[in-house]
């Protein structure tokens, strides 16, 4: 069954008269929680250590990166507005697959606009196309996938391709080439958690992805079957043979729908148990200190995936439950400040971590947790949380996603200019040109 062409055809052929209004509007509530993610990310150490690494070697000053005042050529730009946009690892989630969406689509759009002119609506289509390709072949392999790979570095790529080569306008067959590229290029091992090349894997999707899609312009060919072949993407990565879902609805269900935004600067899994500790906190006044213990139940992912019990350092303290109920037990919060090096050491939160368990349930869904305290007195408080905060069932709404960007952007841009770069991102469908967005994140 062809699988690669199929794909192909389904971008060269949308239009934008075929996308719903709903998918339409959250498109651009991704955006808005890229564009503050990436701002607010700019000035991170990994961000810095990329900037030098580069520095002796880029190419012309040609693309943004977001909040900064360096340029870069078009390649790294899509790199580190990637590294910046998931650095702090609050960035917007699929939650059925764990992917990404938004940074390597995103990254890779905003690098080729200023190299080419592309207008708001255009921009908005491509980036909905993007994602739906890298989002449906996540759920395709995903079941045999995620364990060890990053599945945004193994699909994102195709995303990033799909969107530029839209723009491009790429005939089918290069589209073809473009998603075989990208197919071909697709990496990023989870032992990367709790360090920068955490966030290198979600750069290097955007900008693989925006090269598969220029080479094949050029007219760079690869396997035209690169996805569903014998030796293919598929087959290698996931393991998966059966991609008739693939195709399922294609051009008629969109996966932006799906998407889901991050109230808590961590890995999405830890959320359940962060909303129910903020809840149990702030009804009953705790204090770290008559907190004798507490049990954590979770889906078996987050167990998996933020299972470290003493982490060592910012980075990885988002990737560790027993971090995150403390800290937000502790300090009432689980914002990018309740992840950093201070934050890990604390006395308080390091003492409570300790009398910290955790152990999977397997009824319990990856929006869901239990959470039980015992106090010093004997007392003993719970809460089931359905449905986290910033789930499907109980999204972010837009005045949360404003807040969540202003506390992002507002230290490197102050305030006024926040104001103004978040407007612009609201009214990116009107715009007739996109980069009005990375010039007004440049700071004075």
């Amino acid at each position: 069954m062809e699988i690669t062409r199929r794909l192909a055809r389904y971008i060269v052929t949308s239009e934008p008269s075929h996308i719903p209004d709903a998918a339409r509007r959250e498109a651009v509530r991704s955006l808005v929680n890229w564009l503050g993610c990436a701002v607010g990310g700019s000035q991170h150490e990994a961000v810095e250590h990329a900037l030098a690494a580069l520095e002796d070697y880029q190419a012309l000053p040609q693309a943004t990166v977001f909040g900064r005042r360096e340029r870069l050529d078009i390649m790294h730009a899509a790199l580190v507005n990637g590294i910046s946009s998931h650095v702090f690892d609050f960035d917007d989630t699929h939650l059925r697959t764990l992917l990404h969406p938004s940074v390597p689509v995103a990254s890779a759009l905003f690098a080729l606009a200023e190299r080419r002119r592309i207008s708001g609506p255009d921009f908005l289509h491509a980036f909905i196309v993007g994602v739906e390709i890298e989002s449906r072949i996540a759920n395709a392999i995903f079941d045999n996938h995620n364990t060890d790979w990053y599945i945004t570095g193994t699909t994102g790529p195709f995303g990033a391709a799909a969107a530029v080569g839209k723009i491009l306008g790429l005939t089918e067959e290069r589209m073809t080439w473009a998603l075989g590229i990208a197919a071909t290029e697709g990496a990023g091992l989870r032992q990367m958690a709790g360090t920068m090349a955490k966030s290198l894997v979600h750069g290097r999707a955007g900008q693989n992805g925006l090269y598969a899609a220029l080479l094949a312009a050029q007219g760079f060919t690869s396997s035209v079957d690169a996805i569903e072949g014998a030796r293919g993407f598929a087959k290698v990565i996931g393991g998966v043979a059966d991609l008739t879902d693939m195709l399922q609805g294609l051009g008629d269900t969109y996966e932006i729908e799906l998407n889901t935004y991050k109230p808590y600067a961590c890995g999405v899994v830890a959320h359940p148990v962060i909303h129910g500790c903020m809840r149990l906190r702030e009804q009953h006044g705790l204090q770290a200190s008559r907190i004798r213990g507490v049990a954590l139940h979770v889906h078996p992912q987050a167990l998996k995936l933020t299972g470290i019990k003493a982490p060592r350092s910012g980075l990885e303290s988002k990737w560790s439950l027993y971090h995150s109920a403390a800290a937000v037990l502790v300090r009432g919060a689980a914002g990018e400040h309740e992840y950093a090096e201070d934050c890990v050491r604390d006395p308080t939160i390091v003492a409570l971590r300790d009398r910290i368990t955790a152990s999977e349930d397997r009824r319990l869904r990856q929006d869901e947790a239990h959470i039980r305290i015992e106090l010093d007195d004997g007392l003993v408080l719970e809460c089931h949380v359905e449905h986290a905060l910033g789930s499907v069932d109980s999204p972010m709404s837009n005045a949360d996603l404003a807040v969540k960007f202003r506390g992002l952007v507002e230290p490197i841009l102050q305030p006024e200019a926040t104001d103004r770069l978040l407007q612009l991102c609201w009214a990116l469908p009107e715009l007739e040109d996109v980069t009005k967005i990375a010039r007004a994140s440049v700071p004075r």
